[in-house]
């Protein structure tokens, strides 16, 4: 049997969190949110108004869900936090896959210039998350930003990145059941 897996991507504040938010609220399961973002930025880059307007946007998405569901914060071990949170009778949504790839790039370099490729402990962590989500067996719906629609970019930093998001996006609209595209708030159904 296929997982049961919703994959729901969109431009930057085109209701995609919200949307799944209501899908994982709607399942009337026990939810586990795991958030891939990383508010420690502060810590060792100074506290820059960009770090500040980051911790804002946490703030917003931990007030709009609901107390119960549980938090689980996963910047990098992804494919681990999905593992133990994934249950049959349970709901897993994964908010979002382009901090993580983030997380995963600056892992080791933080602020760095250039990045040529992705390093071995970024595939694996990628071929562990492609395997994770193969092998569920509860309801999971992920969370990415489709960033690809415009022209390629002239850093090879941003390169790589666009390139890599648009590979992983690749990989799990094709393992999904259902795939949603979010436009200015509206859910335009892209697979099942």
């Amino acid at each position: 049997m296929p997982p049961d897996l919703t994959f729901i991507l969109g431009g930057a504040r085109s209701g995609k969190s919200a949307h799944a938010e209501r899908l994982a609220a709607q399942s009337g399961l026990p939810v586990t949110y795991i958030a891939t973002a990383r508010i420690d930025r502060g810590d060792t880059q100074g506290d820059t108004q960009g770090d500040r307007e980051f911790a804002e946007r946490v703030r917003l998405h931990r007030e709009r869900r609901p107390a119960h569901w549980t938090l689980v914060e996963a910047p990098l071990d992804l494919a681990g936090a999905l593992l133990d949170a994934d249950r049959a009778g349970h709901c897993v949504l994964i908010d979002c896959l382009t901090l993580w790839l983030a997380n995963l790039l600056f892992a080791q370099t933080p602020g760095a210039d250039e990045i040529a490729a992705l390093t071995p402990a970024a595939r694996d962590a990628f071929a562990a998350f492609d395997a994770a989500l193969a092998g569920t067996r509860g309801k999971v719906i992920v969370v990415s930003n489709e960033i690809g629609l415009g022209v390629v970019p002239l850093g090879s930093v941003t390169r790589l990145y666009v390139d890599e998001l648009g590979r992983l996006n690749q990989r799990v609209a094709a393992a999904s059941t259902r795939a949603t595209l979010m436009v200015a708030g509206l859910p335009l159904a892209l697979k099942g």
